[in-house]
C-alpha cells in the first residue's frame, strides 16, 4: 500500500450501491481503465471530469452495497481513485475491494469532517487521514500488515502469484 495517499475528496451521502459505482451496462468491460471511464456514472455524470488521478471518496454508511459485483471497485480503481472513505461499508464490496487493491478505510469521525473539495492526505499504514484543508486528523483502523501487502500488491491475485514465486525454487 502507498504510504501516503493524497488528493482531494468527492463527498456522497449513504447507501452509494454498486448499481450506481458502475452501471450495469458497463459491467462487460474487461479494461479497468476503460471501466473507469463510468466509475460513479450513475450517481455523479461528472464525477471522471471533476477527479484527478489521487482524489479520494468520502461517503456516509453502508457504501457498495446492492450487488456483489466486483467491477465496482476495479471501477474506482480504474478511474484514478485512490481510496475510498466511509463511514461503513457493504461487506461484499469490501472484500472486493481489498481483493482488487482499492485502499478502503472505515472512519466515522473523518467523514464527518471532510467537505467536497477538501485537500485530504492519508497515511495508510497507519490509518491516519488528514484533512489538510482544515488542519484536523482522524483514525481509520488499520489493516494488519498481511492485509497491508495485499493492496500494495495490487490485490489478491498479483499478492498470491508473488508469494507462489517467492516460494518456487529456482
Amino acid at each position: 500500500m502507498e504510504s501516503k495517499l493524497h488528493g482531494h475528496a468527492h463527498k456522497y451521502g449513504k447507501n452509494v450501491d454498486t448499481d450506481v459505482i458502475i452501471p450495469g451496462k458497463y459491467c462487460n468491460i474487461i479494461d479497468p481503465v476503460e471501466l473507469g471511464k463510468h466509475a460513479l456514472e450513475g450517481l455523479d455524470p461528472q464525477y471522471t471530469a471533476r477527479m484527478k488521478p489521487g482524489d479520494i471518496v468520502v461517503a456516509d454508511t453502508n457504501f457498495g452495497c446492492g450487488s456483489s459485483r466486483e467491477v465496482a471497485p476495479i471501477a474506482l480503481k480504474g478511474s484514478g481513485t485512490a481510496a475510498v472513505v466511509a463511514k461503513s461499508f457493504a461487506r461484499i464490496f469490501y472484500r472486493n475491494a481489498l481483493n482488487i487493491g482499492l485502499p478502503i478505510f472505515e472512519s466515522a469521525a473523518a467523514v464527518d469532517g471532510i467537505e467536497s473539495g477538501d485537500e485530504i492526505e492519508i497515511e495508510a499504514a497507519a490509518g491516519i487521514i488528514r484533512n489538510v484543508t482544515k488542519g484536523t486528523n482522524f483514525r481509520a483502523a488499520e489493516f494488519p500488515p498481511f492485509m497491508q501487502s495485499l493492496i500494495a500488491a495490487g490485490g489478491l491475485v498479483p499478492y498470491v502469484e508473488r508469494r507462489l514465486a517467492e516460494r518456487s525454487p529456482a
